[in-house]
């Protein structure tokens, strides 16, 4: 069997790729689907986040081409269009990618620990769709542990840093007093989440909160104190805003120039930070050509999430050291599973031959014939039919010069030693 971890991430791809191939909650099992079909693969798990689109697959085969096409076709591209940004890993670099992108190694941000959260969705959705089997399910199981470990044993989550948190610091930079500012939050997941919190660290004046589903969205904001609306009801507050911060799953955007030229009036072009942190975006590109408007995506939060970084580079090298202990851990189980076959069949073969000697022995006693008599029988012809092809073998490879197979069968069955020690 063979692992392979497939993908494009924000080293590789700029973000009008990524979006092209993403996999949104509503999608995302059809996808699964659509993989497991035609026994392309034996086992499936994909991780889609705004940096990064993953499919890790088990299979039967090492080819990972059909994956490949698989993926520009299930979005309509063709390969050629993709090809230049992925990266594939094969078996024990699939095992070190994946644990690398689970401890934060592999993220934007040195250490952000939203992405450990992220995997372990993913994976419960592979095995939501039944797409998991004993490999990606060990992997993944080791993953989390291993990811644990790195944050319990390294300082890699010590510094605050993520992209929520890059995201309100460049906004300290841009009103260097938040109190009396307001901030429009799109979405409600765990990086509004996660920017709300910083935000009132920093004594933000007032939050609003944006979501589809307007419980979701007075939950969170009746924690920070804020006031909740729907994404329908955005055009009436746009103009309270002066941050604005988005990040939903929503396939097309939710804010365009001509709301964001109107809310500019009602201000009378006071400016507006905005982040889009979603990818697809969620505001639309030609905002940016607007006056008073300070529009960033993910991508351009790499240069604030670099001066983070100096305090975590210790601690990553610490980390390394764990995931490369803990990849080869891994793959002494994979290639474990080779032999479990094997010894499988050699057992049954010896079992076949038990049974069948001492049924014959179980005649040989109805007949009359003395026990121990039967016992010697039983004992010569077991012996006899359990080393028969091995000593064959034996034999052949000593008049074929084959040295390396007889010095691995001594080692095997430590041959030289016992006999060393019998005399």
């Amino acid at each position: 069997m063979t692992l392979i971890a497939l993908g494009l991430n924000h080293k590789t791809a700029p973000i009008d790729i990524r979006e092209r191939v993403t996999f949104g909650p509503d999608i995302i099992a059809g996808a699964l689907r659509s993989l497991m079909e035609g026994s392309l693969v034996d086992e499936a798990a994909i991780l889609s986040t705004c940096n990064r689109t993953e499919v890790y697959c088990a299979m039967s085969t090492p080819a990972e081409e059909p994956v490949r096409c698989w993926l520009g076709q299930f979005h309509g591209l063709d390969s050629e269009r993709v090809e230049p940004y992925l990266y594939v890993h094969v078996n024990h670099q699939a095992v070190r990618h994946l644990l690398q992108v689970a401890s934060g190694l592999d993220s934007m941000v040195l250490g952000e620990p939203q992405i450990l959260g992220q995997v372990k969705t993913a994976f419960q959705t592979a095995c939501d769709c039944g797409t998991v089997g004993k490999l990606l399910g060990r992997l993944f199981q080791h993953t989390f542990s291993v990811a644990k470990q790195v944050r319990t044993d390294t300082a890699i989550g010590s510094s605050p840093v993520s992209i929520a948190f890059a995201a309100v610091s460049l906004a300290r930079q841009i009103f260097s007093d938040l109190t009396n500012q307001t901030a429009l939050l799109i979405g409600a997941g765990e990086t509004i989440e996660l920017a709300a919190r910083h935000l009132r660290q920093h004594q933000l004046g007032r939050i609003i909160v944006a979501n589809r589903t307007i419980e979701r969205a007075h939950a969170l904001a009746e924690e920070f104190n804020g006031y909740a609306i729907g994404l329908t009801e955005i055009a009436d507050h746009l103009a309270e805003a002066d941050i604005v911060i988005s990040s939903t799953a929503s396939p097309l955007p939710v804010l365009g120039k001509g709301t964001v030229e109107r809310a500019l009036k009602k201000r009378k072009h006071r400016p507006i930070f905005m982040v889009d942190i979603a990818v697809p975006r969620d505001i639309e590109p030609e905002v940016s050509e607007l006056n008073d408007v300070y529009l960033y995506t993910v991508d351009d939060l790499q240069g604030v999430v670099n001066e983070g970084l100096k305090s975590r580079q210790e601690a990553a090298s610490q980390a390394e050291e764990i995931i490369e202990i803990h990849t080869e851990e891994f793959m002494c189980w994979l290639r474990s599973l080779d032999a479990v076959g094997l010894i499988q069949d050699y057992r049954r073969r010896a079992e076949s031959a038990r049974d069948e000697v001492l049924a014959r022995a179980l005649r040989q006693l109805e007949c009359g014939k003395p026990p121990a008599d039967v016992l010697g029988y039983l004992a010569h012809t077991l012996t006899n039919k359990l080393l028969h092809i091995p000593s064959t073998r034996l034999r052949q490879a000593g008049r074929d010069g084959k040295v390396e197979l007889l010095q691995a069968a001594n080692e095997l069955l430590q041959i030289s030693d016992e006999a060393k020690a019998a005399r």
